[in-house]
Parts: structure tokens; sequence; C-alpha cells
């Protein structure tokens, strides 16, 4: 999803939201860094495969995902990283790895880790690695509706 195509999205639900320009950046850490953004309000998205099915997982840029608490929490046989090369295909109009958060436009489950929840707002990738957007959590929670679990360990 493009930028403006994200931007239309959240313009039509009414949403209110900052649009953030940084210098290039590529890792959660770089980015939040660049736009001076603490680390836990950044949300970083993590593709992974589900007993096989890709899954969308968010979380702070200061956390990582625990893949034996995502196998527990969502009673799964395996859980495991998807590489770029898997799920690329899937966001052809975002630049790899900066892809936002709304997997629910891409027919794709959310999950997000109970600590991101607990932020007011979010920052996320706009689709490139030189803007970010902005927004309460509460919208995001409204528009995503991801399932909140604990599937997270601190870095």
């Amino acid at each position: 999803m493009p930028l403006q195509k994200l931007r239309n999205f959240l313009d039509e639900q009414g949403v209110r939201y900052v649009l953030i320009v940084h210098s290039p950046a590529y890792t959660a850490q770089e980015i939040a860094a660049s736009a001076h953004i603490p680390g836990k309000k950044l949300a970083k998205t993590v593709m992974a495969k589900v007993d096989g099915k890709m899954s969308m997982f968010v979380l702070p840029a200061t956390y990582q995902l625990d893949l034996s608490k995502c196998k527990a929490e969502m009673n799964a046989k395996e859980v495991e990283l998807a590489s770029e090369e898997e799920f690329k295909y899937l966001f052809p109009e975002c630049e790899i790895g900066a892809m936002p958060p709304f997997g629910n436009l891409y027919g794709l489950p959310v999950y997000a880790c109970k600590e991101l929840a607990e932020n007011d707002e979010i920052a996320f990738n706009a689709g490139n690695h030189r803007e970010l957007i902005k927004l309460p959590f509460a919208d995001f929670q409204r528009l995503v509706n991801p399932m909140i679990i604990d599937i997270t360990k601190e870095m």
C-alpha cells in the first residue's frame, strides 16, 4: 500500500495522524533514533508463518518476537520467521521490510503484542524507509482489530 493509499484509507476512516519524514533508516532501532521516537512506541512489523500460514506480528522496536511464546499462545504446531523472499510479493507497492502493520488490508491475520497495546500512540513505517505515520493506538486497534497476545521478549 503506497503512502497515498494508506493516507486515503486513514482519512476515510476519520483518523487523525502525523506524517513523519526522516533520513533513510532500515532497522527499527535506527528508525526510532532518526525520527526521535521512543523504541517502545515504534511498531515494527515481523512476518512469520504459523502452521504454514503467513501472519503479521506487530511489536515495539525494543522487543523481539518470541517464537516459543507464539507457539504456546496460539496453540500452533510450528511458528517460524518468514524470509523476505517468502513475503515480498504480498506487498508489491512497499519497499521490502517497510510495510505498514495493516495486514488486514492484505488478507493477513495480525497479532499485536500486549506491550504495544500499552501505548497511547504508535508510529510505523508507511511503506518506505523514509516516512512514518503516528496515530493513536486505539485507532490502529479499531481499524486492524489485531489479536493482542503475549508474544515478545525484550532485546
